[in-house]
């Protein structure tokens, strides 16, 4: 197989045509944004944005996977529109580039990287960088690395390629007294006395919102307005996967280096659940004894195909039937490692709730101890038809234990997929 082909500031290579993939790792958060121009360097419209709010086009043909230290655009090259003239990749974040560190772009076909690029950081005082162009020329398709430092953020950086930014981003929950215990009540006993604030109903004309919710410690709850119908809420669990113990050298989506066991393999990180319906009913969701749940009947949450691997990078999804919310008391989301020896700190995993017109609640997972493999995450509890979800982020040696801790009254026993 020939090596990859190095690209500098400015250089340009063909591109297969073909679906391709454009991996983007960085040393810290940022959050990356693709963009489909015309001939006049602007979107059509909404839909040619793809980020964290919108991780897919309006026709699907490209698409946003991964973590937000190494995430992925999926490329269909030959079905672009006929007046899609490229593909604009860009990231933006709190910080400069000097403090986000040197940032490594990969050019993919399949698992074969075709191109690699490197964004030097030192003495790089933007926040906003245009990264990368997959751009038409004479009929077939070719990439440019740019590298061109932009003013502003994400809202100018979005706007200079004509998306139409909202002005203000939904209400957010006022912070919680955070010396307030997390209520462990029972689902079905009195719900608590202070609710958070919900947030506003989605505007009659919306356009793109780059608002996220980010639930810590001193902002643990939001409140998401009754309505008859949520639509499908998806939970994803996410990770590096790429360790930080050799930043210059980009991994291929392992986690071994983060454990003392299995150093040749990904970490098993499994996503899971305990619903409570209003009848009274209670359910355990988790690819541990296949438990995978069904979407469109009892319990109406569903686990997708579990990653045996630890190497998808798009990590572990659980969608809730929101069509069903009335028929559902509390959703108790938690994750735990299947194999390896936890270093919650490393794998920098974060939690993502996708509720359709609503921005992306995340929530993090970078307080465990090294010797407690359960975590007990977030819970969504039906507060008289609204959501209220409430990060718990506490951690736990195994099912049991977090179980006694909630009530929940399961009895468990040693099962293996």
């Amino acid at each position: 197989m020939s090596q990859p082909q190095k690209l500098i500031a400015g250089a340009n290579a063909p591109l297969p045509t073909d679906n391709i993939s454009i991996r983007i790792l960085s040393q810290s958060a940022i959050d990356c944004a693709a963009y489909r121009l015309t001939t006049d360097g602007k979107v059509r419209g909404d839909g040619d944005m793809i980020f964290y709010g919108q991780t897919r086009s309006d026709d699907g043909s490209v698409s946003f996977r991964g973590h937000d230290s190494d995430g992925f655009f999926d490329i269909n090259l030959p079905v672009q529109p006929a007046s899609i003239d490229k593909i604009a990749l860009a990231f933006s974040s709190a910080q400069t580039l000097a403090q986000v560190g040197d940032v490594d772009v990969q050019v993919l076909q399949g698992s074969q990287v075709l191109m690699t690029c490197q964004l030097s950081a030192a003495g790089r005082n933007e926040k906003a960088i245009i990264l990368a162009e997959c751009y038409r020329r004479q009929g077939s398709w070719k990439f440019r690395f740019i590298a061109q430092g932009f003013e502003g953020g994400l809202k100018p950086l979005s706007e200079h390629f004509g998306v139409e930014i909202a002005d203000e981003a939904p209400a957010q929950a006022q912070p919680i007294n955070t010396q307030k215990p997390i209520n462990t009540q029972k689902a079905g006993s009195a719900p608590q006395t202070t609710t958070p604030p919900p947030i506003p109903s989605a505007a009659q004309n919306p356009s793109i919102n780059l608002s996220k919710i980010t639930l810590t410690k001193n902002q643990s709850s939001i409140n998401l307005k009754k309505r008859d119908d949520f639509g499908k809420i998806s939970v994803n669990l996410n990770w590096n996967q790429r360790p930080n113990s050799d930043k210059s050298v980009p991994k291929k989506g392992l986690l071994g280096d983060l454990f003392k066991q299995h150093k040749a393999s990904g970490i098993d990180l499994d996503v899971g659940a305990m619903i409570h319906l209003k009848n009274g009913e209670k359910t355990l969701i988790q690819a541990l004894g296949n438990r995978f749940g069904n979407l469109q009947s009892a319990p109406y949450v569903l686990l997708r195909a579990d990653d045996r691997t630890g190497q998808v990078s798009g990590g572990e999804w659980l969608d809730i039937n929101g069509q069903q919310w009335s028929q559902i008391e509390e959703v108790f989301i938690f994750a735990f490692i299947y194999e390896g020896v936890p270093n919650w700190a490393q794998t920098d995993g974060v939690v993502t709730i996708h509720v359709p017109e609503q921005p992306p609640i995340e929530t993090r997972l970078t307080e465990g101890t090294s010797n407690l493999p359960m975590c007990a995450i977030a819970r969504l509890v039906n507060q008289q038809g609204s959501i209220n979800v409430e990060r718990i982020n506490q951690y736990f040696q195994g099912h049991q234990e977090m179980d006694k801790a909630f009530n929940w009254g399961f009895s468990w026993k040693r099962g293996r997929k």
